[in-house]
């Protein structure tokens, strides 16, 4: 151990810690530190220092000689960071080590006093590291707040946000009466199916989501074709297509972070031959979630009036799930529909 510590050793309220294999060095520092304001600790090791630290704790202030016995200044430096990030740290430096000076800044210290040392210089540099020290802090202080909030606000906003969709989702029920309701069918259907495939947490509920959500794109079809009575025409065809697309890009402004919602919205009028649209995808290169909301639009779409035909019974409706499961439709899915919703006759058809 080093000899003429000063009394600041033997308690916790040292504020800065002097480290130098010579012990009148170190005297002195730790007065000039002390005619500052603050307690003064010393060590004569780097090893030392070490130990001094781990038995009194963290300080704001570290004045450390580079060239030492046994560990230098620069591992110092390094283990100093690695276990106290928050300590400022400067070096001693005599004028044939300016090189390993600029090598600690690198490293992270925050200053060097050259050697001999000036009371002057040492007390500006003393000063002008805490303030460093301080600024520094408060910057990671004000940094780590200000990603909580954003994250908070990005959280909010997307709550905003998909309020805001699932009022127009309904707004879009109300726009066309024969699929009042069309869109919760939809999204209960797909959660149960899905529960039964295995979905649980965040997976399920962007299934709940976009399920909810994947005919918002026809808020742009026009009315005249949403409701016309009779077979489309190519060009009706093609507008009404265009839902999906449309939907994909309401929705792609605050949902970049909920892709699979994005993709259910996008594709859950692909077919498993690829006779779909909009992208003709075919198999496994639909996603799932996507192909699990679309066996509950089909059934619901049969099984409730429209203005081109009335509604089929569910169980002929479950019958053509059946047929189609491998063409258009995935046959797990059909599976795992037809298990979650064995009863024809207790089926949410008027929600």
């Amino acid at each position: 151990m080093s000899q003429g510590l000063s009394p600041a050793v033997a308690s916790n309220a040292a504020r800065c810690l002097v480290v130098d294999d010579e012990p009148q060095i170190r005297s002195v520092l730790a007065r000039v530190v002390e005619a500052q304001g603050l307690s003064a600790g010393q060590a004569g090791s780097g090893a030392e220092a070490l130990a001094y630290l781990e038995a009194h704790g963290e300080v704001p202030l570290v004045i450390s000689d580079i060239s030492m016995p046994g560990m230098d200044g620069l591992a110092l430096l390094d283990e100093i960071h690695r276990r106290y990030p928050n300590t400022a740290v400067v070096m001693l430096t005599g004028v044939s080590d300016v090189t390993m000076a600029v090598a600690c800044l690198q490293k992270g210290a925050l200053d060097y006093i050259s050697k001999p040392v000036m009371i002057q210089e040492v007390q500006a540099r003393v000063t002008k590291a805490l303030e460093k020290r301080d600024l520094m802090a408060q910057n990671r202080y004000y940094q780590q707040h200000l990603e909580r909030e954003v994250r908070r606000q990005r959280t909010r906003i997307q709550e905003l946000f998909l309020e805001g969709v699932q009022t127009l989702a309904r707004a879009l029920d109300a726009k066309d009466p024969y699929t009042r309701g069309h869109s919760q069918r939809v999204r209960d259907y797909a959660v149960r199916t899905a529960v039964l495939l295995g979905f649980t947490g965040d997976r399920l509920d962007e299934i709940r989501i976009g399920g909810e959500l994947h005919d918002i794109g026809k808020i742009g079809t026009r009315e005249a074709v949403l409701n016309k009575p009779g077979p489309l025409s190519d060009e009706e065809f093609r507008h009404i297509t265009e839902h999906t697309i449309l939907g994909e890009s309401i929705l792609a402004p605050l949902a970049r972070d909920r892709p699979v919602v994005l993709h259910i919205v996008r594709s859950h009028h692909e077919r498993m031959d690829g006779g779909g649209f909009p992208d003709g995808m075919a198999g496994d290169r639909i996603p799932i979630e996507a192909r699990i909301v679309t066996v509950g639009d089909a059934f619901d779409a049969m099984t409730t009036q429209r203005a081109y035909r009335p509604p089929r019974p569910p169980e002929d409706a479950m019958e053509e799930l059946r047929r189609c499961a491998g063409d258009h439709f995935d046959p797990a899915v059909v599976d795992a529909f037809l298990r979650a919703f064995p009863d024809p006759h207790s089926l949410p058809l008027h929600g």
